[in-house]
């Protein structure tokens, strides 16, 4: 038996035919590595790892929607002895059978931030509530319009993707529209949505997403967001037109620049999200498992906090300085 095989194994032997427990072995796999969530959601797994005494292996796709690679990252954690794989999936769907293989050979599989479809497919989920996040920021924007119509742009992250399409209804749902709720699975669509364009998530997209949504209707006074990134590239084209101040953008993420563009009045608010947390508590069930063979199952909901500059009435939120000390990425 190769050394490799006894570590996978889970035990050593020393010279003195001493055996010991091997180190738990947890694989870390993010959709990308240059996004600042997943570069803190490494940090949050990196941390939890060294204080209890756990081996890190760390993946990710080349980029958003890189199945293959994550796929290919699962195959070379398993043949390292992972035990446990904590994974954002990028193709909710596309990863199951990978996913499937490696539940196959005992390996426990824990989705961070993104569900898997079925969501059965992994042991469990540990997530932002995503339909929150977006009912946060519907609900802020409705309030800090007081009143006046709504135009609203709507930039998405790509077509089936379950948390874009969870924001998404999540947002009107606290705007006031009725009749949606988390288990809702396609994009809804009201009256006052003059315009939908996918940003996948990116800056520059989230530009010309923006661009395009004002050739369609010049009059559009709130633009919701996907995220952070999209809602900077939204923000250059309002202000290449000129409407920077006279149209709302609200978003979802909660990173350290993002808060800043709260704080300097880019963005209306944002629903922050923890993604340390969603890493560190994957990282301590997956050594509870290799220590107790027992295994976490279900959704475990790693909190949202609404984050704004100016209050609203009747809508709880925390200010900048909060959003700061809890952000993440560079502040």
């Amino acid at each position: 038996m190769k050394l490799q095989q006894i570590v996978a194994a889970g035990i050593l032997t020393t010279m003195a035919g001493v055996t010991m427990a091997a180190e738990p072995v947890v694989g870390l796999i993010t959709k990308t590595e240059i996004n600042p969530f997943f570069v803190k959601m490494k940090e949050g797994a990196q941390q939890a790892a060294k204080a209890n005494g756990a081996k890190l292996l760390t993946g990710a796709g080349k980029s958003d929607g890189d199945n293959a690679g994550q796929i290919t990252a699962i195959e070379n954690m398993i043949a390292a002895g992972a035990k446990t794989i904590l994974i954002t999936p990028s193709d909710s769907k596309a990863i199951v059978p990978a996913i499937k293989k490696a539940r196959e050979q005992g390996v426990m599989v824990i989705a961070l931030d993104s569900p898997t479809e079925p969501l059965a497919a992994v042991d469990a989920l540990f997530a932002t509530d995503n339909f929150k996040a977006g009912v946060l920021i519907g609900q802020y924007a409705k309030a800090a319009l007081a009143g006046k119509p709504a135009k609203i742009a709507m930039l998405d992250l790509f077509p089936g993707h379950p948390v874009g399409i969870t924001r998404h209804n999540g947002f009107l749902s606290g705007f006031g529209a009725a009749g949606i709720d988390a288990k809702t699975v396609e994009l809804v669509k009201t009256a006052e949505v003059v315009c939908t364009a996918d940003s996948f998530g990116d800056q520059a997209k989230g530009q010309t997403a923006m661009e395009n949504c004002l050739q369609k209707n010049p009059d559009i006074n709130l633009v919701y967001t996907i995220n952070e990134p999209a809602a900077e590239g939204a923000f250059k084209a309002l202000k290449a037109a000129g409407k920077e101040k006279s149209v709302m953008i609200v978003s979802v993420d909660g990173g350290c620049a993002g808060v800043k563009d709260v704080q300097s009045g880019m963005i209306a608010a944002t629903s922050q999200q923890y993604p340390l947390k969603m890493a560190a508590m994957g990282v301590d069930a997956g050594i509870a498992y290799a220590k107790t063979g027992k295994k976490v199952a279900g959704y475990y909901d790693t909190g949202v906090t609404l984050i704004a500059n100016k209050a609203m009435k009747d809508i709880n939120s925390k200010d900048t300085k909060f959003g700061l000390d809890a952000c993440w990425g560079n502040k």
